[in-house]
């Protein structure tokens, strides 16, 4: 040990093997922070960890003391606010719909993103095509609701998703409806209604024009393109006639006959009938006019079957009790799909190629170097995902609340909406609020664990 000209001694050198000295042996004392001190770091952390027990921590501690007790907060009820989550009716489908919210949501929306990052790499707009897919991302989940809630508007010339189903429907199908249509009534009117369609009076024969009035269509039905009613005209071998609406504006005209002024009705399904059995179809024209041709010799019942006077087809009732969830589902996964794509198309470009190359080399198909290569190293990225998503879908709230009308809001509840509900919508129970909320955290905490453990081995 040396004295130092302060007066103070330097510690003792150490010894390295042969007995040479490297200099004063370094001590706790003597060591070097690097970095800021423990006070400036909790000086600088207090803030933080303030407004967070603040903001976090005391909410949750008072939700669970609240939940102990009942709406007014003065009886002390113990755990019966949580005995009510498992056994009102209510409640239970509530659940049962966020159960299938974990199970279906995060499914479709890491496959959609796994499709979509995959192929997103065999296209050269592959940056524009990742753009528009990321793009509902920077839409709220309110204005994705109201959005969505015009797409499933049921009258298709308002509703986005009945209008496309409408359009191919009538591509296929050339049928127009014309609900509470009828046959003209009267001793004088050749045909009659029979089973809810209508059916000649009397048997048609070939080369005899069939007359076929038709009243009760409501104007708005009346299709643009119906022209002027003509009456039928003879034909040889075959069976003419004219379905049109018996009806003058203003007054006027005869009654069974096929007046200057009245519309033929296009689109109307026409059968011959024999024995019981449909022998041939036409379709009615622009100006009402059908014809059948190739019939057998013979009379026939020409009938309007009852199809025709049902309302034509308009789509699905998106926003009824039975498809409500999926609809709201489909409109959560167009908001996360994107944002799936991005990560999961990170840890693809994070990949190594050689092993990608070396199986196709190997004589790999596409399908198994994607299944067998592809999909086990991207699993680490795809759990992050689907972890991701499942907490999204157990706190989905604004969805919900915008698409679903008040009438079905109880076939597509889910827990959040319903922890609101009851607190804040009317309910005016806090304690059942309380109750829900401490639910809902029990349900996201085990899923955020395992996130932050994931994001950790990934970091280390």
């Amino acid at each position: 040990m040396t004295e130092r000209l302060d007066g103070r001694q330097d510690p003792p050198a150490q010894k390295v093997a042969g007995g040479a000295s490297t200099g004063p042996a370094e001590t706790p004392r003597t060591r070097r922070r690097l970095g800021p001190s423990p006070a400036v770091a909790i000086a600088f952390l207090l803030p933080a960890a303030l407004l967070l027990g603040i903001w976090v921590v005391y909410p949750i501690v008072y939700s669970i003391f609240r939940s102990l007790f009942d709406a007014t907060g003065e009886e002390f009820v113990g755990l019966g606010n949580y005995m009510t989550i498992f056994t009102d009716q209510g409640m239970l489908t509530t659940i049962r719909n966020n159960l299938i919210w974990v199970v279906v949501a995060p499914i479709l929306v890491t496959t959609l993103g796994l499709i979509f990052a995959v192929l997103t790499e065999r296209i050269k707009w592959a940056t524009a095509f990742k753009l528009i897919v990321f793009m509902p991302m920077a839409v709220s989940l309110m204005a994705a609701g109201v959005i969505f809630r015009l797409v499933y508007e049921e009258d298709p010339d308002k509703g986005l998703a009945n209008a496309v189903l409408t359009t191919v429907h009538d591509t296929f199908s050339s049928s127009q409806g014309y609900p509470e249509a009828r046959a003209r009534e009267g001793d004088q009117s050749p045909v009659a209604a029979q089973d809810g369609a209508v059916v000649t009076k009397q048997p048609a024969q070939a080369g005899q024009p069939v007359l076929i009035p038709i009243v009760g269509v409501k104007p708005e039905l009346l299709p643009a393109d119906a022209q002027t009613a003509k009456a039928p005209a003879a034909a040889g071998d075959g069976v003419t006639g004219t379905v049109w609406f018996d009806f003058t504006p203003g007054g006027g005209g005869q009654n069974n006959v096929v007046d200057g002024t009245e519309k033929g009705l296009p689109g109307m399904t026409v059968e011959a009938v024999r024995n019981g059995e449909v022998a041939a179809t036409a379709t009615t024209a622009q100006d009402g006019t059908f014809r059948f041709d190739g019939l057998a010799p013979g009379s026939y019942t020409v009938r309007l079957p009852q199809s025709n006077f049902e309302a034509s087809y308009g789509g699905l009732t998106w926003l009824g009790p039975t498809l409500i969830t999926p609809a709201i589902i489909g409109a959560f996964v167009w908001v996360w799909a994107g944002f799936a794509m991005v990560l999961i198309a990170a840890g693809l470009a994070a990949i190594p190629r050689d092993a990608l190359e070396a199986a196709r080399i190997d004589g790999a198909t596409e399908w198994q170097v994607f299944r067998r290569i592809t999909v086990p190293l991207l699993s680490p990225v795809l759990l992050v995902v689907f972890v991701t998503m499942i907490i999204n879908t157990l706190k989905v709230f604004d969805l919900v609340f915008i698409i679903a009308p008040p009438s079905v809001q109880p076939q597509a509840n889910v827990v959040a909406l319903e922890m609101w509900r009851v607190s804040f919508g009317g309910g005016n129970n806090q304690g059942l609020g309380s109750a829900l909320a401490i639910f809902l955290l029990i349900l996201v905490l085990p899923f955020m664990v395992m996130n932050i453990r994931r994001f950790r081995r990934g970091v280390s």
